[in-house]
């Protein structure tokens, strides 16, 4: 009995060393790894349905096109959709003895995203709060992301669990950029972002308004689906940067679904040039 229970002491002490080891070797491959990223980028809404995830993904193409070296993490293990928009849906993470190799989607662009863990597309993922903390501590200090300009990070919907444990891991995170639509109401949910962002000292670079306004194919005349304003207001009240407008447009719907980035496929369109400014504005406050 009593040799049982001291191997039993043994065993469980063995195993606690080796967790606290493992622990601390994650936490330096992470900070190596961030070292190596220059400007690391939160995107996040107060809820979903705003086009977030297509507005990081165009940003990230973006900065790709203008020849900086961009890596996307897909943060939302829930909804994830930058495998769908990047164009790998179905393409699985490969390791190597150095750790995960992130996937190449375009020229300079590379990313990573729970889809390309997960067997089967439609199985939820039905994880409490440190088992996700965990995943997104393995996406950073484990993925071979090598040296970047730009780490663009797709958050969930919210203030909680993900968008959190992001802050938390990458201090020096450069800022982060929040998406709203046009309507008064997300004046509501654009204050907790950005109340969310400076509690935890993380600078505000600037709210964009997403869905602002439909061009009609008949007559050319800007309709307000979602009213107008809503985001603009809100970067007004909070002394913010309003990095733009990114009206409703139907190729964005169509390149999103065929995993084709609407920003390379449609290069000279109206909405590319306002991606392209919104880019220069968060280069230069960079600088």
């Amino acid at each position: 009995m009593t040799e049982n229970t001291n191997s039993n002491i043994q065993n469980s002490e063995q195993a606690r060393e080796e967790k606290i080891a493992a622990s601390r070797k994650l936490n330096k491959q992470l900070k190596e790894n961030m070292s190596k990223i220059k400007h690391k980028i939160l995107v996040l809404s107060n809820k979903g349905g705003v086009g977030k995830s297509s507005v990081a993904v165009n940003l990230a193409c973006s900065l790709s096109e203008k020849g900086f070296k961009v890596g996307i993490l897909d943060a939302d293990l829930h909804g994830p959709s930058v495998a769908t928009m990047l164009g790998f849906e179905g393409k699985k993470l490969q390791g190597s003895s150095e750790g995960i190799i992130p996937i190449s989607a375009f020229s300079n662009l590379v990313a990573v995203s729970m889809a390309s863990l997960i067997e089967n597309s439609d199985a939820p993922l039905i994880w409490r709060g440190p088992l996700k903390g965990i995943a997104l501590k393995q996406f950073l200090g484990e993925v071979q992301w090598g040296n970047l300009d730009f780490l663009i990070v797709d958050s969930p919907p919210g203030t909680g669990d993900e968008p959190l444990s992001i802050c938390q891991l990458i201090p020096e995170l450069e800022g982060g950029i929040i998406v709203t639509t046009p309507q008064g109401v997300a004046l509501l949910d654009s204050r907790k972002c950005v109340n969310f962002l400076r509690n935890l000292k993380i600078p505000v670079l600037g709210i964009i308004e997403n869905m602002s306004g439909l061009k009609c194919p008949y007559c050319g005349k800007n309709i307000d689906l979602f009213k107008s304003g809503g985001g603009k207001k809100a970067a007004e009240e909070f002394k913010i940067p309003f990095l733009g407008k990114i009206p409703i447009d139907l190729n964005m719907v169509n390149s999103t679904d065929d995993g084709k980035p609407y920003i390379f496929q449609y290069k000279d369109s109206d909405t590319a040039r306002i991606f392209k400014k919104i880019v220069e504005l968060i280069i230069n406050q960079i600088k």
